[in-house]
């Protein structure tokens, strides 16, 4: 390949969010700022004059920001933004009241309703106080076992609003799986539905719920959506109302935003739990919300009255942020159930009925479209989608050439990766930037991405390590229950003293993008050459009879040998 597979066009850029960004800063500061490499290397070099500059742009409301912008600026961990700021997360995403839709779903029975920015506003409020009266304030913990509907995001705010912590599983968990999540931060309140939706089946979540409340004693109220029918029999389940009951003495009112420090807790994510119980992730209000801030505005370009769809459930990271599309007054289209039933094309009719402008999905999601021959530019319109983003693994360079020859031409594919441990990105788009062939494009501005090598030399045009090595706003408080922060520093800080190190093998390349090659603990060393696992995984997933594969190192003859498990397509041998 000799040149990149899309670029932006020039009226595209200079109609760019990010473009009028570096304009404000060049203003600002007197300088010039060309391009994005100049942008990225301001982001760095002047952080609090980045960091308060994307405060000013993105609007922040808050009660205070005081003098400092960053203290401890050389310990990470330690490092504190805008220590002085009293801010509300959910104010941030209710500024709007009108009539227009804030929140389109869909669920996988076809069943389809909006909610307006007034009604979300209301619902809120509503909601709020009745957290409120059952005694729900800052600090205590509201778990959501549930789908990803309205109403998760109107109980999302509502905890946020009232100060208090919220935290999620999708509700396709098994019991012991959110109980080994959920019994670790003791919530107070439990939302879950009735049910979901998935391949053409109704699943119900409230034998489930008894199940979990048997060993979940801090739970004092649960409180049941209705999904499956409108009014759900909750009379099985102790201590449950069904939401409309308890919001029913209340009416919407002013919001009452109780006014909290930047670091506050706002979520409680889980790591995967692979090597034992998974880790609890504590997350604060300030830097999730200036980051999600940035990455939706600079990076993704959503402007008011786009339409910003992930496909994602409530336990995973991309659930998070696509909430905080709200905060560029961006109507969030939301759907549950499986992306294949009754066939592949119903993201993709999502998508023209609501006239989406941010496509968001996982790499294997493409790379199972392009299995399955799916060629969306011939039976949809999507010309609304302006932009694809895909995480979660990998996206193969046999993925790109899918998306521009079979999904949309002109459109910015944007590869993104960070995790559950920063509920956001490390590297992810540049909507004025061209796309190169199995690249993401850009390291996130304010964030100091390099790869080390196995002797912690930055390097360019080789593998290693990902590292950050200057502090972020979303950086984690810390990890639940972990008294003087020793499990957290052990995560992330040893292997490179007061650096991240988080855990992903990649390339830093001569475009100024990344390739990954996925997890370093899953990265294989046969004869001492560091293989990804998702150089394996990109060659066999070419092969049209394997449906999937596992691979591993094994110990073998004073070495490491390469085992490939594969999992055929049925009636082949």
């Amino acid at each position: 390949m000799t040149g990149p597979l899309w670029q932006p066009s020039p009226e595209r850029v200079a109609n760019a969010n990010i473009t009028a960004f570096a304009r404000m800063l060049e203003s600002r500061h007197g300088i010039s700022l060309p391009d994005y490499d100049a942008l990225h290397r301001f982001s760095l070099h002047r952080m609090e004059d980045f960091w308060t500059a994307v405060w000013d742009d993105c609007g922040v409301i808050a009660e205070t920001r005081g003098e400092r912008v960053l203290a401890d600026g050389d310990k990470m961990p330690g490092a504190r933004f805008f220590p002085d700021a009293r801010l509300n997360f959910a104010e941030n995403l209710l500024r709007r009241r009108d009539a227009t839709p804030a929140l389109i779903f869909r669920s996988e029975d076809k069943v389809e309703r909006s909610m307006s920015w007034a009604e979300l506003y209301g619902n809120v409020s509503r909601l709020a106080q009745a957290l409120k009266t059952a005694g729900i304030g800052p600090g205590d913990r509201c778990a959501g076992f549930v789908p990803n509907m309205p109403e998760t995001i109107v109980a999302t705010l509502a905890v946020a609003s009232l100060g208090a912590v919220w935290t999620s599983c999708s509700p396709d968990f098994g019991v012991q799986g959110v109980l080994d999540r959920f019994g670790q931060v003791e919530p107070k309140l439990l939302f879950c539905a009735d049910g979901y939706n998935y391949n053409g089946k109704s699943h119900d979540s409230l034998g489930r719920v008894r199940e979990i409340l048997g060993s979940l004693p801090s739970v004092e109220n649960v409180v049941v959506f209705s999904l499956l029918a409108d009014e759900p029999d909750v009379s099985a389940v102790p201590n449950a109302h069904r939401l409309a009951d308890f919001i029913a003495p209340f009416e919407a009112r002013e919001i009452d935003f109780a006014q909290m420090p930047f670091n506050s807790p706002l979520y409680i994510l889980y790591s995967s739990g692979t090597t034992g119980v998974p880790k609890c992730i504590l997350h604060g209000a300030g830097g999730t919300l200036l980051q999600h801030m940035k990455e939706h505005k600079l990076h993704s370009d959503v402007k008011p009255g786009d339409r910003v769809f992930y496909f994602t459930t409530c336990g995973w990271m991309m659930w998070n942020w696509l909430v905080g599309g709200l905060t560029q007054e961006a109507t969030l289209l939301l759907y549950d159930g499986s992306p294949f039933h009754p066939d592949g094309n119903v993201l993709f009719d999502f998508a023209d009925a609501h006239g989406m402008t941010l496509f968001g999905t996982s790499a294997k999601y493409i790379d199972a479209l392009s299995k399955a021959g799916l060629k969306p530019m011939d039976s949809h319109d999507l010309s609304a989608v302006r932009a694809m983003a895909s995480t979660g693994s990998p996206l193969a360079p046999e993925s790109f050439d899918y998306v521009y020859s079979s999904v949309k031409k002109d459109i910015c594919l944007s590869s993104i990766s960070g995790g559950t441990d920063i509920v956001s990105c490390f590297m992810l788009g540049n909507p004025t930037g061209p796309v190169w062939r199995g690249e993401i494009q850009a390291a996130g501005l304010g964030m100091a991405v390099e790869v080390f090598d196995d002797d912690g030399n930055s390097v360019i045009g080789e593998k290693g390590e990902l590292v950050c090595t200057r502090p972020f706003p979303p950086m984690p408080i810390g990890f639940w229950d972990d008294e003087g922060g020793a499990r957290y520093r052990a995560a992330y800080f040893e292997r490179y003293p007061n650096i991240w190190h988080h855990g992903d093998f990649v390339e830093h390349t001569e475009h100024g993008g990344f390739v990954m090659y996925g997890r370093s603990d899953a990265t294989l060393n046969p004869g001492g050459v560091r293989i990804g696992t998702a150089e394996i995984y990109r060659q066999v997933e070419a092969i049209d009879a394997v449906v999937e594969a596992i691979c591993i190192g094994q110990e073998w003859e004073s070495d490491v040998r390469v085992v490939l498990f594969v999992r055929l397509r049925d009636g082949l041998t």
